[in-house]
């Protein structure tokens, strides 16, 4: 293995064959760099625009083997990866980010842990280990609370609602009797994110800080700048550089968290963190002169990483399941960047691509500063 930059021309592979696949393969496109997709399902949208495909199980290694040898760099697109894949991936050339930061952020629990470990606040949790355990763990916990499954939990998937020791082992048994945390719901003001990136060398660099809306578990919008202070900010951009030294990681890391309010003062609980690139940057498309799609292939190939200045205010809106059937209307909006991931079937619930605005008007809600409010 060497630690060079890798030259144009190179080849990085994908494993994992979603949106986010998807936009890396044009991100790398973009700096002249091929990209190989490997993943079991045939009809995934990101081999529309990768120069290769593997179409196979992450568990076959006959096929891994002879995809690691078309590929000088891997990474991945989710978190859901077996570890079992990494580590015959990682023997023969870099794997980006490691195996450390897929086996943390893959299981809440240990999650939890690392940022008990660094010192960074989060909800009041217990792990479940039956439902047994969840009762106990309501009746010690403040309620109301959720219970999360430790593994392979998305967009509200895997959670279910626990108001009391009585409705515990209910829930347990809801989210299917996996292995679980229960946390406290939190009173927060807002949802936050930070999509950061970080280089092998140890370089870091973040962008804005987004605030976030979920329906029904999903993320619906984000949008920047978040209406938080600056101090808030500084602080929520520290916590995702602790968390990414601390995981030695290689790549973009998005860090969710909540922001707390008691009267002018702030503070952060995190919420979750995806060793990947993220829901909540794909703003960075239009808004910076580098997404956070070419951010994480940089950091993959060994490039210096981009700046990650926003040149413009935006809110990015998810189309979701029959959302984007209304491409036309959208494609016909002045200044709406319409993005589409070549999804076959839109299903409730299912993310079919998204929709950003830029400018002051990207967030209605916002009020406008002096200088805005001049030059309207």
């Amino acid at each position: 293995m060497t630690a060079d930059p890798l030259p144009p021309g190179s080849t990085i592979g994908i494993l994992g064959g979603g949106q986010l696949g998807r936009m890396l393969a044009m991100a790398a496109a973009r700096l002249g760099l091929r990209t190989h997709v490997y993943c079991p399902d045939p009809d995934s949208p990101a081999f529309d625009v990768a120069a290769a495909r593997t179409v196979a199980a992450y568990t076959d290694e006959t096929a891994l083997t002879a995809f690691a040898a078309g590929c000088d760099a891997v990474t991945f697109e989710f978190e859901n990866v077996p570890a079992r894949t990494v580590e015959v991936l990682s023997a023969r050339l870099p794997t980006r980010p490691g195996a450390r930061s897929l086996a943390v952020c893959q299981d809440r629990l240990e999650e939890k842990r690392l940022c008990a470990a660094l010192g960074i606040a989060t909800a009041d949790w217990l792990p479940v280990d039956d439902a047994e355990g969840a009762r106990a763990a309501a009746a010690t916990l403040a309620r109301p609370a959720i219970l999360k499954t430790r593994r392979l939990g998305y967009d509200g998937k895997g959670q279910a609602c626990v108001d009391g020791p009585e409705a515990a082992e209910d829930a347990f048994a809801a989210i299917g009797g996996a292995v679980s945390v229960l946390e406290a719901r939190v009173p927060f003001a807002c949802e936050v994110s930070v999509i950061g990136v970080r280089a092998a060398d140890g370089a870091f660099a973040a962008y804005d800080v987004t605030e976030n809306e979920h329906e029904a578990g999903i993320l619906r919008t984000s949008r920047v700048p978040a209406r938080i202070g600056e101090e808030t900010a500084a602080a929520a951009r520290a916590i995702a550089r602790r968390i990414a030294d601390a995981l030695g990681h290689v790549g973009v890391l998005g860090v969710e968290m909540f922001v707390l309010r008691e009267g002018n003062c702030e503070s952060l609980l995190v919420n979750e963190i995806a060793p990947r690139v993220h829901n909540t940057g794909h703003w960075t498309i239009e808004a910076c002169p580098a997404s956070q799609f070419e951010a994480h292939v940089r950091a993959v190939a060994g490039w210096p990483l981009p700046s990650t200045r926003r040149v413009a205010d935006a809110r990015m809106t998810n189309l979701i399941g029959a959302d984007a059937e209304a491409w036309a209307e959208l494609a016909a909006e002045p200044g709406a960047a319409l993005h589409l991931y070549g999804k076959r079937e839109a299903r409730p619930g299912r993310k079919m691509g998204h929709v950003t605005r830029l400018g002051p008007t990207a967030d209605p809600t916002r009020p406008l500063t002096v200088g805005e409010v001049d030059s309207a």
